[in-house]
């Protein structure tokens, strides 16, 4: 199948963003209602939780709901706040070398997925990222140098808290730098697990082990897959694979002296790069941020494309995935 992405700049919520969310809005109504609307918070929880533990970005939300709607559903959507189980793959590392990058494949069902990058420049600052959910990004890099990427951190628990898209979105709002970033993900409360790792334009990284039960894990690690500090989840451990993914990153990065190129390339290839799209662990999209021209480079076997952050513009490919092995 064919999977179109689109790159959109608009530096203020306006007609694009409307469209983009009006799009996709059937989709997310269903995913996000589909164990009942009492089974979600209602909107005053939504703005009490928003309101406590992520008010800079409250304005931002409030013209955005406004802007798409103002329904009572799309209100509490756009919260985040304790949405449905969501599940997905995901290999991360930093490139450690004269010129740090952080790279990760993104691994997920591609009916599910926004396929948009957007530029914005909310509240003053420029940030290029991927979509999830209009307001949230799955990874992403602003002005100031700061990259955020995430992967699904292997539990099943879930507790009161934001789908992790959003949390991705406010530390490139209003952070700067590792430590303010890390500050924030140890703070905000997550709905389920996911390790978060993060870069900053002087080369400082840390992954963030994020979950609703205990409080954040702030590691050193320079690689994140789909478990924790262990295994705790062993059929999605044997069925993504992630502890064998996690060897071999960290054996590139520690035992085996590589190029920039040959590196990247290892995420084109298995065992990093799925083809298990039937069962929504495929390989979209592999992303690498330069924090040294901040810049996104998308990458996919046979195909690249270039967004920097100064000279972004807005165009389309589409992408041909090969056929699931799954």
């Amino acid at each position: 199948m064919a999977l179109v992405f689109r790159s959109i700049e608009e530096s203020q919520p306006g007609p694009k963003l409307a469209g983009l969310f009006s799009e996709y809005w059937p989709a997310y109504r269903k995913w996000w209602a589909r164990e009942g609307y009492s089974a979600r918070p209602t909107y005053r929880e939504c703005f009490r939780a928003l309101k406590q533990h992520m008010p800079e970005i409250f304005p931002l939300y409030e013209e955005v709901v406004e802007l798409v709607g103002g329904s009572d559903s799309q209100a509490r959507f756009l919260s985040f706040y304790c949405p449905p189980k969501y599940l997905s793959g995901c290999s991360q590392a930093i490139w450690r070398g004269d010129t740090p990058f952080l790279v990760r494949n993104y691994d997920y069902h591609p009916r599910t997925f926004d396929a948009a990058i957007l530029k914005t420049e909310w509240a003053g600052r420029r940030v290029v990222g991927m979509s999830d959910g209009v307001l949230g990004l799955l990874d992403g890099i602003n002005d100031a140098g700061l990259v955020v990427s995430l992967t699904f951190g292997g539990r099943t628990q879930v507790g009161l808290g934001f789908g992790v898209p959003l949390i991705l979105r406010y530390v490139l709002q209003f952070c700067e730098t590792r430590d303010e970033a890390v500050a924030a993900l140890a703070r905000i409360p997550c709905h389920m697990s996911y390790n978060v790792t993060v870069l900053d334009s002087k080369g400082r990284y840390a992954t963030v082990y994020m979950a609703p039960d205990r409080e954040a894990v702030i590691t050193d690690q320079p690689v994140a897959t789909n478990h924790q500090a262990a295994v705790e989840w062993s059929s999605h451990a044997r069925f993504t694979a992630t502890v064998e993914r996690e060897r071999f990153l960290l054996q590139r990065l520690t035992l085996h002296s590589e190029s920039e190129s040959r590196f990247l390339d290892t995420f084109l290839r298995p065992p990093l790069y799925s083809t298990a799209f039937n069962a929504g662990f495929g390989t979209l999209y592999t992303a690498v941020y330069r924090i040294s021209d901040i810049k996104l480079s998308l990458l996919w076997p046979g195909a690249s494309w270039e967004l920097p952050i100064n000279g972004f513009t807005e165009s389309t490919r589409s992408i041909q995935l090969p056929v699931s092995d799954k």
